[in-house]
């Protein structure tokens, strides 16, 4: 159980009781093939490192708090750059209890790495919402240019901190967006060769 009084989606009792093919047990426990790197993933595994991560992000954000309250307030930069660090602990704070708590589906169950790269996009995608004034957010102070710079420069080395990853981690995207991305770029790819294929054999066939 997560400190917020969240339990987990899928506790030991409900998998034993689930009648899943995807659902496997081995010596060490309930585990499952995922559906985007096909690696092994142990349920135990998946929510030890979520309730671990928790700590750290409640302990960063418990920091930033003081760090905020007892910077001057003319110190504008500093303030902005402590804004901005309370604010992706705050997401992933949040997409560690949407995901802990989640048991309608069994994607949600993933390693470490592929949790951090969807966090990872999620944030990407909340960083430009929020530049593009679409949505607001409490970290966003009266100097949001400051905050926002600061987010800018600072969200992937705050995220593999908090995950306690090394660079490496980020270097493929596991999110479902990045794969339809690419498929998408591939089928553009045949649909572009079909075309030409197609005005070539048009203009054989023209008298």
């Amino acid at each position: 159980m997560l400190s917020a009084g969240i339990k987990r989606g899928f506790p030991r009792d409900r998998i034993a009781s689930l009648k899943e093919p995807r659902i496997k047990r081995d010596e060490g426990g309930y585990y499952i093939l995922t559906l985007n790197e096909n690696l092994k993933v142990y349920f135990e595994d998946y929510y030890l490192f979520l309730e671990r991560a928790e700590a750290r992000c409640l302990e960063e954000k418990k920091d930033l708090e003081k760090k905020i309250i007892q910077c001057d307030s003319k110190r504008t930069e500093c303030l902005s750059y402590y804004r901005a660090k309370k604010l992706l602990v705050d997401q992933v704070l949040r997409y560690i209890y949407t995901y802990y708590g989640d048991s309608s589906d069994l994607r949600v169950i993933m390693s470490p790495w592929c949790f951090g790269t969807v966090i990872l996009e999620k944030v990407e995608i909340y960083k430009e919402r929020l530049a593009k004034n679409e949505i607001q957010d409490p970290n966003i102070s009266e100097y949001p240019y400051f905050v926002l710079k600061y987010v800018d420069e600072i969200y992937k080395k705050t995220l593999l901190d908090l995950f306690e990853f090394p660079e490496k981690a980020f270097s493929i995207r596991w999110q479902y967006s990045e794969l339809l991305k690419r498929y998408s770029k591939i089928l553009s790819n045949i649909s572009g060769a079909l075309q030409s294929i197609l005005f070539m054999v048009k203009s054989y066939g023209s008298p």
